[in-house]
């Protein structure tokens, strides 16, 4: 019998998954079935982690602004401020508001006292 040569395709599909590999250490770099298997895993760790990071922007933007507004009041907190932006209708997301408070201190407690009145 005559040797069957095999196509391309394998050949490019094994190329593509090292392409994607390539920057990892060791064996996860070099031998196919591992190079799959740190891709399923670094794929399942992105997904995951897309979630987890807007989980932790929407903390951090809530840790600024409610040190911002305890800073400047004794008894004013972040729940309070959120909560009279409600009452007002104010459209202002937490990212925007902490943004403003980094910033423009002076401008957030303009705000607040706005809120207030």
């Amino acid at each position: 019998m005559t040797r069957v040569r095999r196509g391309y395709i394998a050949r490019r599909r094994r190329t593509k998954i090292r392409l994607f590999a390539s920057t990892f250490r060791g064996a996860h770099s070099r031998l196919t079935r591992t190079i799959t298997q740190q891709k399923m895993r670094a794929l399942v760790s992105t997904h995951r982690d897309r979630g987890r990071r807007k989980r932790e922007f929407r903390r951090l933007w809530i840790i600024r602004i409610n040190a911002v507004t305890r800073e400047s009041r004794v008894s004013y907190s972040y729940s309070k401020l959120i909560c009279d932006l409600y009452k007002k209708q104010l459209l202002l997301n937490r990212k925007i508001l902490a943004q403003i408070a980094i910033s423009n201190r002076n401008c957030l407690d303009t705000i607040s006292n706005e809120i207030l009145k």
